[in-house]
């Protein structure tokens, strides 16, 4: 087997929920030793929709499943002192802790950063909250809407004159956990020059707000708002229907308009009111109508083929699940990995984000079942005998 990137990384996963556990996950898929840690019910991710066959069964989880691939799982209750001294004896020997807890909760609990760190200098300590750890917003309640109207991502989403829309699935989890990630690899890096650890502070509303790379900063230059997609005329693209979907195009890249109307094929495109941006959107509902009836008898693939292909177009096909599971491009690039679960059996995944032919990202173990390595930590790690482990479990500590 190659060698792994960060095979000597220790890490302990507090999170919950899906940003934290995927930045720890990350780490984990290259090499990274992780224990998810989670309380006695555990994670609230395990009853986070959708379950495998419909039924809400805790190890059913898909997103649960997803975020906590190759990781080792353990219950520890840090309501408890023996809990809470379990945890400061693993994080010890640990280089990073990851954590999603309210700002304040730790630090009740004697658990928080400078805590840590007085009996381990070299830790890092990774906080992924929806506001961050400092600032007036920093304890308030959040969830994905409310992250996207406060980032200002819902203001240029939608379509011009009617209300702001917000983006599908779980954007600014996923990107809070890749930020993560990417923060702990930056604070190992310091480390090494440094000789200390240091607390890595993620803000969800921050990740979610720079990705406005234009937006913001026109509006800092020049004071100019970038507004809603026009309804009509296609010279910056909305979605459109064809014979089995949906699909997108714009002018720019390396077609020509005489080009974009050779491919839709009528020969109304090649007037003269076309061949400009501002007569495209003068002429806009006119452009829509004809481009419409082209293509109503033509595949989505087919175009998206022979667009990229043949005309250099910018189009791309609004694909579902099921296109991306057969996805030629994706397959090539060993996108997705097979994973044997011990409850829900075989399953296909999203897992590989980039190549590292060296030291690839390597798929290890399921995401674990509720405190299954509770003895292989507990007992083998830390040497706690089996009498002191059945206390602790009857206490519902472990």
């Amino acid at each position: 087997m190659l060698p792994a990137t960060l095979d000597d990384l220790k890490v302990l996963d507090l999170s919950q929920g899906l940003a934290g556990p995927i930045c720890a996950k990350i780490l984990a898929d290259f090499g990274a030793d992780v224990i998810k840690v989670e309380p006695p019910g555990g994670d609230a991710a395990r009853a986070m929709a959708p379950h495998f066959g419909n039924d809400p069964h805790p190890e059913k989880s898909l997103i649960f499943l997803l975020a906590n691939l190759n990781k080792r799982g353990v219950r520890l209750n840090l309501d408890d002192p023996d809990g809470r001294e379990l945890l400061r004896r693993m994080a010890r020997n640990s280089d990073i802790v990851v954590e999603s807890f309210e700002p304040g909760h730790l630090a009740a609990l004697g658990l928080d950063y400078a805590a840590l760190a007085r009996e381990n200098p070299g830790l890092i300590m990774i906080s992924i909250t929806p506001f961050g750890q400092t600032g007036p917003y920093r304890a308030y309640q959040s969830e994905e809407i409310v992250t996207y109207a406060l980032s200002g991502i819902m203001s240029i989403s939608g379509m011009a004159e009617r209300e702001p829309l917000k983006h599908g699935g779980m954007q600014s989890q996923y990107e809070g956990g890749l930020s993560g990630a990417v923060g702990a690899l930056a604070a190992l890096y310091a480390r090494d020059v440094l000789g200390e650890g240091q607390h890595v502070d993620v803000s969800l509303h921050d990740v979610v707000t720079s990705t406005l790379v234009i937006h913001q900063p026109m509006y800092g230059w020049v004071g100019a708002v970038q507004g809603r997609r026009q309804p009509s005329g296609n010279s910056y693209g909305h979605v459109q229907p064809c014979k089995d979907g949906y699909f997108i195009w714009q002018t720019g890249g390396g077609a020509e308009w005489s080009d974009i109307a050779e491919f839709f094929g009528p020969e109304a495109l090649k007037e003269e009111r076309f061949s400009t941006v501002a007569g495209r959107a003068v002429h806009g509902e006119d452009l829509d109508r004809l481009v419409i009836e082209a293509t109503r008898d033509r595949t989505m693939h087919e175009l998206f083929r022979t667009a990229s292909e043949k005309y250099h177009m910018l189009f791309g096909v609004v694909q579902e699940p099921a296109d991306l599971a057969r996805c030629p491009h994706l397959d090539a690039r060993e996108f997705f990995q097979e994973v044997d679960h011990p409850v829900i059996g075989r399953i296909k995944v999203p897992f590989r984000l980039w190549t590292m032919p060296e030291t690839p990202a390597v798929y290890r173990r399921p995401a674990p079942l509720l405190g299954q390595h509770n003895t292989e930590v507990f007992g083998d790690s830390l040497g706690l005998d089996a009498r002191r482990m059945e206390t602790l479990a009857a206490r519902g500590v472990i």
